[in-house]
């Protein structure tokens, strides 16, 4: 690639349409990095002249021999290389941060081992609210939690099932089970008839 400006690329070698068009697993790590560096320009900074966003991260990669270089870079040391200055480096260390707490989330994956575990879990997030609320909590295989989904907010005594939004979130978070939870503003814990119409949608 030469050094001019990324841009004038054609548009399906651009890392950002690129990642658009075929998924942030498909781009070497220098694109990944040249998104993060990148301008609306597409060029790397002014005062570097003849670099743009992707030599600027191959030339990053080397300085730090690779990803785990840049991660463990102090913040002083990154503010050394030409052309990044204090919002470009804040942006990489929050890209790692963020990349870190995704992992550590996979790590500790929640599991619930019963239904009162789901409730008990979920309890504070239905305190204080004055509408009936359904919530899709979206498990694997093994019950741990891959996320939850507000499904629906309705009023002070009912809250309307919509079958296919669940469906489609399941399908998107590729769980292997579906619990739904949902809140009484009144405080009576006893499913209401439209509970006992809704829930045999869904096998126990």
């Amino acid at each position: 690639m030469s050094s001019e400006r990324i841009k004038s690329w054609p548009t399906k070698e651009r890392p950002r349409e690129r990642l658009l068009a075929e998924g942030p697993e498909r781009l070497t790590d220098a694109e990944l990095l040249a998104i993060i560096l990148r301008i609306g320009s597409g060029t790397f900074k002014e005062g570097v002249p003849g670099t743009n966003a992707y030599e600027a991260a191959l030339s990053i990669l080397r300085d730090f021999r690779d990803l785990r270089g840049i991660d463990r870079a102090r913040i002083h040391d990154l503010l050394k290389v030409p052309g990044l200055g204090p919002a470009k480096v804040a942006q990489i260390k929050a890209a790692f941060e963020l990349g870190k707490r995704v992992c550590a989330g996979k790590l500790t994956a929640l599991t619930f081992e019963s239904s009162l575990a789901v409730a008990n879990y979920f309890r504070p997030h239905f305190t204080g609210k004055r509408e009936e609320i359904v919530t899709a909590v979206f498990l694997n295989g093994q019950n741990q939690r891959l996320g939850e989904k507000d499904i629906t907010e309705g009023t002070p005594t009912q809250a309307t099932v919509y079958v296919r939004r669940i469906l489609e979130e399941a399908l998107h978070e590729s769980a292997a089970a579906i619990v739904l939870v949902h809140n009484h503003p009144s405080g009576n814990p006893e499913p209401s008839a439209g509970d006992d119409e809704t829930t045999p949608i869904f096998p126990r």
